[in-house]
């Protein structure tokens, strides 16, 4: 998928194009392509392009709380900032 798709596809779900925050902040148990035993907390995951998108999006390998993970304006904030700020409270509150 190229770049262009990928934003546009992530435009398309609601997705900041080149946030990336969700695939910063939480933990992820479930194995990822590349991350076997999933990834902690605040670390930038193995999938997430030098563009802040994610590799796997639309694809079926990606894990199934990726799938679940979707843009919310209360969570995900006006910036990134915001919605990284967010989303290590509530991992943190997890």
């Amino acid at each position: 998928m190229s770049q262009a798709d990928a934003e546009s596809q992530q435009v398309s779900t609601g997705c900041r194009p080149g946030c990336g925050a969700c695939c910063i902040a939480p933990s992820i148990s479930s194995s990822i392509p590349g991350m076997p035993e999933g990834k902690p907390a605040g670390m930038r995951c193995v999938q997430l392009d030098e563009h802040n998108l994610c590799r796997l999006f639309g694809d079926p390998r990606r894990p199934a709380v990726c799938e679940q993970f979707s843009y919310d304006p209360a969570l995900c904030g006006n910036h990134r900032e915001e919605a990284l700020s967010a989303i290590i409270e509530l991992e943190q509150l997890t």
